[in-house]
């Protein structure tokens, strides 16, 4: 009796583009618990490498293997529905600018841009100049969606501004199709984001600040957004349903070692 041919049901997939963090706190790492936990296939790309661990970062550098070797391995696979997630990003502007007009020939359905500065702890990265470097290079095609906390997008502004739509119109301007402004950096005892188009700013909700540092909160916020929306939800819904899925996990955090700030758990069998 001959086998059937048929393949099963594929799951969408999402490639990520960010840095690897040894401990798995953040980076490509947590991208890849927190899409294969939601059900999405992930694929992950390195644009940075670190030295790093709960207890903080001492070193940034660019991948030794160039993304665009890897990128072009990957081709086969990025085919129909499929999204892209990039984050902490340690290339000189003529990778990026090369990794960047790849994907566009690739053309992933649906983008999002996490626009790290530093990891919360340790060594930083990037100055604001050096994230409008970035957008100008990355966001020129109208397809991306940005989602900076306040300090990225007071970075990027050149200045310490309250209003959602102040903050997010250099992102706008430079061609963001949406910026997901994150509240997790504000202060006061409440966290509320804000979805902002050249429309006007919606609020996701306003939600009482949970106990505690996390790691990754960043990472985990943006991969569990696109992997929503490759399940296909809509922007403003897959934003709510990644913070309310995020804010679920809380809890269950832990300090691998009892080192260190707590990190996510990974899905459990």
């Amino acid at each position: 009796m001959s086998g059937s041919s048929a393949q099963p049901f594929a799951p969408p997939i999402a490639l990520c583009l960010g840095g690897v963090d040894p401990s798995s706190g953040a980076g490509l790492f947590r991208d890849v618990m927190t899409l294969s936990a939601l059900g999405v296939f992930p694929m992950a790309v390195p644009v940075a490498e670190t030295i790093q661990s709960g207890l903080g970062c001492s070193m940034i550098e660019a991948p030794s293997t160039s993304p665009l070797l890897r990128l072009d391995a990957l081709r086969p696979h990025l085919t129909g529905r499929w999204g892209v997630k990039l984050g902490l990003c340690a290339l000189e502007a003529d990778q990026l600018r090369a990794v960047v007009d790849l994907l566009r020939e690739m053309v992933p359905t649906v983008r999002i841009w996490d626009p790290i500065l530093a990891p919360s702890v340790g060594v930083g990265l990037h100055t604001g100049s050096h994230l409008r470097r970035m957008a100008e290079l990355l966001l020129g095609d109208g397809q991306w969606i940005v989602c900076p906390n306040r300090v990225e997008a007071e970075a990027l502004a050149s200045a310490s501004e309250r209003d959602p739509e102040t903050l997010a119109h250099p992102w706008l301007a430079l061609g963001a199709r949406a910026v997901w402004l994150k509240g997790g950096h504000d202060s006061g005892g409440q966290v509320e984001d804000f979805w902002i188009t050249g429309k006007g700013s919606v609020s996701l909700g306003a939600w009482p600040r949970l106990a505690g540092e996390r790691r990754g909160t960043g990472c985990t916020l943006a991969s569990a957004w696109l992997g929503f929306r490759l399940k296909g939800m809509q922007d403003i819904e897959a934003a709510v349903e990644a913070a309310q899925w995020l804010r679920s996990r809380w809890d269950q955090a832990l300090a691998p070692g009892s080192a260190g700030r707590p990190s996510f758990m990974p899905e459990m069998p």
